[in-house]
């Protein structure tokens, strides 16, 4: 019972603090736009007569006081200078009052804001352009109105700036291969930033980064350099591993003589098969041995006469 009674005195407490908070007016920016005080005795007397004017003139007045909302659109009714509610009319018919109210209206749609190219000095001291294209929309026609002279503007200088700022931070090398880490880092702070706008960063794209043609002409040469290293180790290693197996093809033909003979009839087969027109004779190898033999002992004969 008595944790009840102190959660009831905790609400009313809260509530007492939000009714003073909105009649003396501190409420922060983003709660912009709510009609914080009544109109007035001077505001009632011009109210009465702006419906009293709209009665007399009805026939005419009903078509400058009815106004046609889009669907993506929402209207922001200022009347007598304060806005109406804390919520954009529309879409539909709204009644605007003559001579005491004023509308404006508000798209809803998503805007392509395109970054024009962006001259960045990158952490490593490198120069270079990068351009980008930011998506947004406007979720709260009121805090847009009233919170900010040119939203769309406003966006866009935001949106350089930051691109700069963030590109700044990063080397090139890490802006070349990071472009969606970037990106949503960089939709991140302009979410963040553009809260109280009324606005909603849908997405970022980094379109493309230029590089001056001198380093264009570096970078390549290194990369180049890297890979024709890379090609003579791959061809080294190519050789030595072709060394190592011939080595150890001759071991085990050395071990067996007749292995040498397959070997032999098996390059005769292959060399038959790629060339029809040429005609090879095999000879067994006891005879090339035979006339190894031969040819040895002549020279033998030859040195003893001598």
């Amino acid at each position: 019972m008595a944790s009840r009674l102190g959660n009831t005195h905790t609400h009313a407490a809260e509530w007492l603090f939000l009714r003073t908070t909105l009649l003396r007016g501190l409420l922060p920016p983003h709660f912009l736009g709510i009609s914080r005080t009544r109109l007035g005795v001077c505001g009632w007397i011009l109210f009465s007569l702006s419906v009293l004017l709209m009665i007399i003139t009805f026939p005419i007045s009903i078509w400058m006081c009815l106004k046609i909302i889009k669907e993506y659109e929402r209207a922001v009714v200022f009347r007598l200078g304060r806005i109406q509610a804390d919520k954009a009319r529309g879409p539909g018919l709204i009644l605007v009052l003559p001579c005491i109210d004023v509308f404006v209206k508000v798209d809803l749609r998503t805007v392509t804001c395109n970054i024009p190219p962006q001259e960045i000095l990158t952490r490593d001291s490198v120069t270079t352009q990068v351009d980008g294209v930011v998506y947004y929309r406007i979720h709260s026609a009121v805090s847009a109105v009233a919170n900010v002279n040119d939203v769309h503007q406003a966006t866009f200088l935001l949106a350089q700036t930051t691109l700069r700022n963030v590109l700044g931070t990063q080397t090139l090398s890490q802006i070349l291969a990071g472009r969606e880490e970037i990106a949503h880092s960089i939709q991140t702070l302009l979410d963040d930033a553009t809260e109280l706008w009324g606005i909603r960063v849908a997405r970022v794209e980094i379109k493309d980064v230029r590089i001056p043609v001198q380093l264009q002409r570096s970078m390549a040469a290194e990369a180049e350099a890297t890979r024709e290293a890379r090609a003579k180790v791959l061809a080294a290693e190519g050789e030595m591993n072709a060394s190592k197996s011939l080595k150890s093809a001759s071991m085990v033909l050395a071990e067996s003589p007749i292995a040498l003979q397959l070997r032999y009839l098996q390059t005769l087969a292959t060399v038959a098969t790629e060339k029809n027109s040429t005609i090879v004779f095999p000879l067994p190898m006891n005879i090339l041995e035979g006339i190894g033999d031969v040819s040895h002992n002549n020279h033998k004969k030859v040195a003893n006469r001598s």
